[in-house]
């Protein structure tokens, strides 16, 4: 899993304090099921000596308040009933954005769940004897699907970095003029943490953390740099020397992620749930939700997604986690409707419409309203080609008549502006030489599955179909080496699937109450 940064995103238009002109810092607060949280009181504090402010939010969560010079800031919010939510401390620069949303759980309404999950993980195995849903294909599928949920971009509300070179400038000119300012370190190490560069920013917090070793929130950085350069050893050593006084969600949820990059996969599902059960937060349960999925724990999975679906039903990722959840066990018609949801919410993210387009793929899927959405995904996003090709397939494989020209001729131009968009979009001449096959135009389809394999060279489909057009026009030679082609990479690509499950250790789970379980099927 990719390790996020969480940064607070405000904007803010100068650094030299001298010549520093006040910004406007707005954002809106919300509770657990995204309503507006009237009332509620928005705190700002500076890491620098300046005066702590406040306001309150207005009839609909918003607030707004005006900053008066850029530096290290942490944005709180609190009402009573509810668990506080806080983001920062976070250097405030040019180039940021101007908003900051915070949610706030109800503590009357924690969930039980999360006190004694429906489950336990109680060890990893290499096995690769995983049971699952349909042919091979479906189980490679599955298995893509897991991947891409755990590659689905982090929300967790981490700002937009900064890359202007005038603004590390002046941080640096800062650092140099008091180098012993941890103020000043701490802004250089963050603008350089939130630009992709954490091995330049560990000696920052290096610095600041002799200078002043008291402080955990420069404690967490630096072991969050650690691991974002890749140090995952050092990372973990760090973080769990902070444990004992600073246990908190964070430090949690960053463990999981450094044990899952060190290959412990049972630690990190453990430290995904215990950031969980601590902070209600969308990134902390989606991630818990994904690794249980990744390491091919569908149902414990399905039980994270959906309850993180009732906490944040605006989560487009926790419902896509739902759809893949529900395909690795088999019930494609809920995977469907989950996923399609989730296009529903957000119809120009084009993420659930990848997940849709590989589903539609498997045969016993058979939605309408899935073709509709692609239908959707092509005309949101023209100058996609995977939005083309996919619509294509979907209205392909729900042709009545084969011999409808009008329809034959919408998927043709679907394909064609595939390939128009990406030259090398080797399953678009693939699908297209089909047509030219079923049309008994074989010359043309030859010419078609030759670039398909030009493109993808181990597709094992095209160089079967190809053999099969070279029997049509009587060349048996051609035809012969293709198949022989076929057979060799048939057994390459099912040895190669056999490691690649070697590589993700399977979840030995029990499930507390088994009749919920089959209720899902």
């Amino acid at each position: 899993m990719s390790l996020a940064i969480a940064t607070v995103t405000v904007a803010c238009t100068c650094i030299a304090q001298s010549h520093s002109e006040a910004f406007t810092l707005h954002g809106t607060v919300l509770d657990s099921k995204a309503n507006p949280v009237v009332g509620a009181t928005v705190t700002v504090e500076a890491s620098h000596e300046a005066p702590i402010l406040k306001t309150v939010t207005d009839e609909k969560g918003a607030y707004i308040l005006s900053i008066p010079q850029p530096g290290s800031y942490s944005v709180e919010a609190a009402k009573p009933g509810y668990a506080g939510a806080k983001v920062g401390p976070a250097f405030l620069g040019p180039d940021s954005t101007k908003n900051v949303d915070l949610t706030l759980s109800s503590v009357q309404a924690s969930p039980a769940f999360y006190d004694q999950p429906q489950f336990t993980v109680s060890g990893v195995t290499d096995t690769t004897s995983l049971g699952g849903h349909g042919s091979d294909t479906v189980v490679r599928t599955r298995d893509s699907l897991a991947k891409e949920t755990v590659g689905l971009t982090k929300s967790s509300g981490a700002g937009n970095s900064s890359s202007s070179a005038s603004t590390e400038q002046e941080l640096r000119g800062a650092v140099e003029h008091e180098p012993e300012n941890v103020d000043a370190i701490r802004g250089l190490a963050e603008f350089l943490l939130q630009n992709d560069r954490a091995g330049e920013a560990l000696r920052y917090f290096e610095r600041a953390v002799k200078l002043n070793p008291q402080d955990n929130d420069t404690q967490f950085d630096l072991a969050l740099a650690s691991a974002n350069a890749g140090n995952y050893e050092r990372a973990k050593q760090q973080a769990q020397g902070l444990l004992p006084v600073h246990d908190t969600a964070e430090l949690h949820h960053l463990l999981g992620e450094v044990d899952e990059k060190l290959g412990d996969p049972l630690e990190a599902v453990r430290q995904y749930q215990r950031a969980a059960e601590m902070s209600l937060r969308e990134p902390y349960l989606f991630d818990w939700g994904a690794e249980l999925l990744l390491h091919h724990a569908p149902e414990p999975a399905f039980d994270v997604f959906s309850r993180g679906n009732k906490l944040f039903p605006k989560s487009v990722r926790m419902l896509i986690g739902m759809g893949a959840s529900s395909f690795a066990l088999g019930n494609y018609d809920r995977a469907v409707q989950s996923v399609g949801q989730a296009s529903d919410l957000a119809p120009a993210d084009p993420a659930p419409y990848v997940f849709l387009g590989k589903m539609d793929r498997i045969a016993s899927i058979s939605s309408e309203g899935l073709a509709e959405r692609l239908r959707r995904s092509a005309q949101l996003h023209p100058e996609s080609a995977e939005a083309n090709y996919y619509y294509a397939a979907a209205l392909w494989k729900r042709r009545k008549d084969p011999r409808d020209e009008k329809f034959t001729g919408q998927i043709e131009s679907l394909l064609k502006t595939t390939i128009r968009l990406d030259p090398k979009f080797s399953a678009a001449y693939l699908q297209l030489a089909v047509l030219r096959s079923e049309e008994r135009d074989f010359q043309d389809a030859i010419a078609e599955y030759q670039l398909a394999i030009q493109f993808d060279p181990h597709e094992p489909e095209a160089h079967y179909r190809l053999a099969q057009a070279y029997r049509q026009v009587g060349q048996a030679e051609k035809a012969k080496t293709e198949i022989e082609i076929y057979d060799r990479l048939s057994k390459e690509s099912a040895a190669k699937a056999e490691r690649d499950r070697h590589e993700i250790r399977q979840f030995v789970y029990t499930l507390r109450d088994p009749s919920a379980t089959q209720a899902q099927h």
